[in-house]
């Protein structure tokens, strides 16, 4: 059996017959450089990781260590200068069918002149999804993030915490097997964002769903993740993979207050505290 196509990539590997697709993305080398204006920038040197199926793991680093520039490549919004990312088997050169990304701009995102409803349902739409598959889907996405009752509503009647539920239902009903989210949090409060941290646990073991979470926040990526990937400063290379070796069930207050929780947000903060003098594991200096 061969592995079925999907817009924006090319076959890559057989799933029935390689051990290898038990990882839901792999990214080989990857290397972005921005050239402009008589100069070049390198923003990605060698980034090579893989996320196994049905996890959850985030990425932290400095300020301008490139993790939007990696989430877009990985994302097939941008075009990478060396190297590959490997989806479900099969390389990403465009926006794959089989991938969904949350923007830290919700507002921008969500059409104001759409309802809730609509809004969810448009990606579907552009997928070629029958009304009545559409309508289950939508439902159960509104379902999930809380917003049965907004569904008829318009984007700029909601709350910023509500308008980023929108962003999330419209991912979850699209059904991708990895989930992307681009700092999604960070323009709403402190305990909308700790209600949202807590909704992205639920669905992900709720659906089984591959999720990649891009973060500024040292404890908003420990408490979520079952790793943290730790990136160097520019050209990023991953500082290191820090496995997160919290019980799975997880509170906000208790989680939080335990004393392992504290040591692996110490020894991120460290991470990356090194990232912003310098330290770099090739031993190079930065740029």
């Amino acid at each position: 059996m061969t592995s079925t196509q999907i817009p924006g990539a090319t076959d890559v590997t057989d799933p029935a017959t390689d051990p290898a697709t038990d990882l839901a993305l792999d990214v080989r080398g990857l290397k972005k450089v921005y050239d402009g204006q008589g100069r070049s920038v390198e923003a990605v040197r060698d980034l090579t990781f893989s996320i196994e199926r049905g996890s959850l793991v985030c990425i932290v680093g400095p300020s301008g260590a490139g993790k939007t520039t990696l989430l877009r490549c990985i994302a097939g919004l941008l075009g990478i200068t060396d190297g590959e990312v490997v989806l479900d088997g099969e390389r990403v050169t465009s926006p794959p069918a089989g991938m969904a990304v949350v923007f830290q701009e919700y507002g921008r995102s969500l059409f104001p002149w759409m309802t809730v409803r609509q809004n969810v349902e448009l990606p579907l739409k552009e997928k070629g999804l029958r009304r009545a598959e559409r309508r289950r889907l939508v439902d159960e996405a509104l379902a999930a993030v809380g917003l049965t009752d907004s569904e008829d509503a318009h984007p700029w009647q909601l709350s910023g915490g509500m308008q980023q539920r929108v962003a999330i239902a419209r991912a979850v009903a699209y059904e991708p097997t990895v989930l992307l989210m681009d700092e999604p949090f960070a323009a709403v409060d402190a305990q909308t964002r700790a209600d949202l941290e807590d909704l992205v646990r639920t669905l992900w073991k709720r659906l089984g769903v591959t999720v990649l979470f891009v973060t500024h926040d040292i404890d908003e990526a420990v408490y979520l993740g079952q790793r943290v990937l730790v990136l160097s400063n520019r050209p990023t290379v991953i500082l290191e993979d820090v496995a997160i070796d919290l019980p799975d069930e997880r509170d906000q207050l208790e989680t939080r207050s335990t004393p392992r929780f504290a040591e692996l947000r110490h020894h991120v903060y460290e991470l990356i505290q090194q990232a912003k003098r310098g330290h770099r594991p090739d031993g190079e200096a930065p740029a």
